[in-house]
């Protein structure tokens, strides 16, 4: 599996109710998109939830290297630079995802921090896994996953939320517009 994230910063002075219809016109288009957990069409607004300027972005769950893969030779991401130009694509390792209770994501918190140079990785990968399963039974998670980036050594944790509670204090809050799900329901059920 493969976390895929990117962000593109906006004018101060953007209609935001453009990013809100893009996000309802071509959200449906992923519904049913192979090798796809799930992809959060996401937006921050400057003073709210933390943020400082405007930002669109997209979170994608991939099921495979593949998923990715196709979405870039398929030239799905061609829409998305033709109208903001070309971000990098952050992605990362997944070493946990599960599905929670929660029904209908309004939030994603999503969370980097650094490996310590001097901890074991076994170790820091068994802590990562055994907090990524709590978070998935908390109330109104309907998804959390966590993946590691290998040339940073750090790991990228990720709750899909009915709610805006529970983020760790340097978690990064964003407004779920859509969240086309078409593999959500093959992720392992957390246990609660």
């Amino acid at each position: 599996m493969l976390i895929a994230h990117y962000t593109h910063r906006l004018p101060a002075d953007y209609d935001l109710d453009i990013i809100r219809r893009r996000a309802r016109e071509r959200g449906k288009l992923w519904d049913a998109t192979p090798r796809l957990y799930f992809k959060g069409f996401l937006l921050r607004v400057a003073g709210q939830l933390g943020a400082i300027s405007h930002s669109y972005s997209s979170l994608y769950l991939w099921q495979d290297d593949q998923g990715l893969r196709d979405f870039l030779l398929d030239n799905r991401y061609k829409t998305v630079t033709d109208s903001f130009g070309r971000a990098s694509i952050d992605t990362r390792i997944v070493l946990d995802a599960r599905r929670g209770a929660g029904k209908d994501a309004r939030y994603v918190q999503k969370e980097e921090v650094d490996i310590p140079l001097d901890q074991d990785l076994a170790e820091a990968y068994a802590l990562e896994l055994e907090r990524n399963r709590a978070v998935a039974t908390q109330r109104g998670v309907l998804a959390a996953a966590v993946g590691v980036d290998t040339a940073a050594w750090r790991v990228t944790r990720v709750a899909l939320r009915e709610d805006n509670e529970g983020a760790a204090k340097d978690a990064v809050t964003y407004e779920v517009l859509h969240l086309a799900k078409p593999l959500l329901d093959q992720l392992p059920l957390a246990a609660g």
